[in-house]
């Protein structure tokens, strides 16, 4: 199941063209690439109300700060925006994210997993060291996350920092995000000698990062909040795999229909790109 839409933006169809080869060795080696001038900040500005929006009012967190564990002090966390708002699936369904997602994988199509906002309200936490793919049933690690603020990111907000490398390192891949994770990973991140990468994001900045690599954000010392709209990609042909995990048998709900060993071609998971089309 393949989409194919015009979006009122004509940069997200476009080709990105700041992707050199450079740029894919170093996803390969280090796990993630941090991309500039991915968007113009007006393509952002025009979604980002919206998206901020649905985040509002779709919305199930309603403790105070003070009251919450430490994922929930990491941010505000609303999945699936695109089934609520023409609008946010104008920016999820992009040919031109997709595009960049398939090059760095290696893959000739990606197909969307899901897509995830992620606030980090003024005061929020950190988010502790975790990998991704730990609660994804999925048959191999030619998946991604794009992680792309919506604001100019200091690093007084805790933009999203990785651990260089870790991708390659299996220890710790049955943590949850959690205190555990943020202690054993830290402490690992450490004694391995994986450099951990920290930098602010420009407005039009955004990373991409794969399902095994290590990362973390600190808090958000600002007065705004860090406001982030992600999207989950997979290789087109990916299979589904074997819970491991009760977090992975739940994520089954977003390839109904979909039995183990099949390819997730659902209404859910159109691909988004593909080279070959």
């Amino acid at each position: 199941m393949t989409v194919t839409t015009t979006s009122a933006m004509p940069e997200l169809d476009r080709p990105y063209d700041g992707l050199a080869s450079s740029a894919v060795a170093d996803f390969n080696r280090d796990g993630f690439v941090h991309l500039r001038n991915v968007l113009m900040p007006e393509t952002i500005a025009a979604y980002e109300p919206t998206i901020t929006s649905e985040v509002l009012r779709l919305n199930t967190q309603n403790l105070p700060l003070a009251e919450r564990d430490t994922y929930g002090k990491a941010f505000l966390q609303v999945t699936n925006l695109w089934e609520h708002s023409e609008k946010v699936q104008e920016l999820v369904f992009s040919r031109r994210l997709a595009r960049i997602a398939a090059e760095v994988l290696g893959v000739h199509a990606v197909r969307l997993y899901h897509d995830q906002a992620l606030y980090k309200e003024p005061s929020g936490g950190i988010t502790p060291w975790h990998a991704d793919q730990y609660y994804w049933p999925l048959s191999s690690d030619r998946c991604l996350t794009l992680w792309l603020p919506l604001q100019e990111t200091p690093m007084e907000m805790g933009p999203l920092a990785f651990a260089r490398g870790s991708h390659h390192f299996a220890y710790g891949r049955d943590l949850p995000i959690s205190d555990e994770s943020e202690a054993r990973l830290k402490e690992a991140v450490t004694e391995q000698n994986f450099e951990d990468v920290a930098e602010p994001f420009a407005l039009g900045d955004a990373s991409f990062h794969r399902g095994w690599t290590f990362h973390h954000a600190g808090p958000n010392r600002a007065d705004a909040p860090r406001r982030v709209m992600t999207v989950i990609y997979t290789d087109a042909d990916i299979r589904v795999a074997e819970p491991t995990n009760d977090h992975q048998a739940a994520d089954r709900g977003w390839m109904p229909g979909t039995h183990i060993g099949q390819v997730p071609d659902t209404p859910l998971n159109p691909v988004l790109y593909d080279a070959h089309r």
